[in-house]
């Protein structure tokens, strides 16, 4: 058994190549091999986001607070709220932050494959972000 005390693991900004905004991380769980989960929390200040991404495993998102959107590329913008759980599959590409006027946290799960748990893509345009949520 190993336990890590709160507040043994310091919070960070996300970087400005894979985010949109003030965006803090904190992470929960790097597991040690053969183990592969990953799992951070992340809050998003109003209107931060991340870049469109995929993860070669899939991603799990449990949101916690807020209002949030996520979005699979050539679908809709969806609304994720507080209690929420969001799939999405190996390499699926997508995106997800918090609504306009909303700060949204949620705890991301995803495992790694040869030691890369995510590949970052392009900046959400600014368009895309307003398209019309639903949901």
């Amino acid at each position: 058994m190993d336990i890590t005390p709160n507040g043994a693991r310091p919070s960070g900004r996300g970087e400005e190549a894979y985010f949109t905004g003030h965006v803090r991380m904190e992470p929960v769980v790097t597991a040690p091999e053969p183990a592969r989960l990953r799992a951070v929390r992340v809050t998003f200040e109003p209107g931060a986001r991340t870049a469109w991404h995929t993860h070669p495993l899939g991603q799990t998102l449990l949101v916690l607070s807020g209002l949030g959107l996520a979005q699979s590329w050539g679908g809709p913008v969806r609304h994720i709220r507080p209690g929420d759980t969001v799939w999405f599959a190996p390499d699926e590409k997508h995106w997800h932050g918090a609504a306009p006027a909303n700060a949204m946290t949620h705890l991301a799960m995803q495992e790694a494959l040869d030691g890369s748990a995510v590949t970052w893509l392009d900046h959400v345009s600014d368009q895309d972000y307003a398209g019309s949520p639903e949901g």
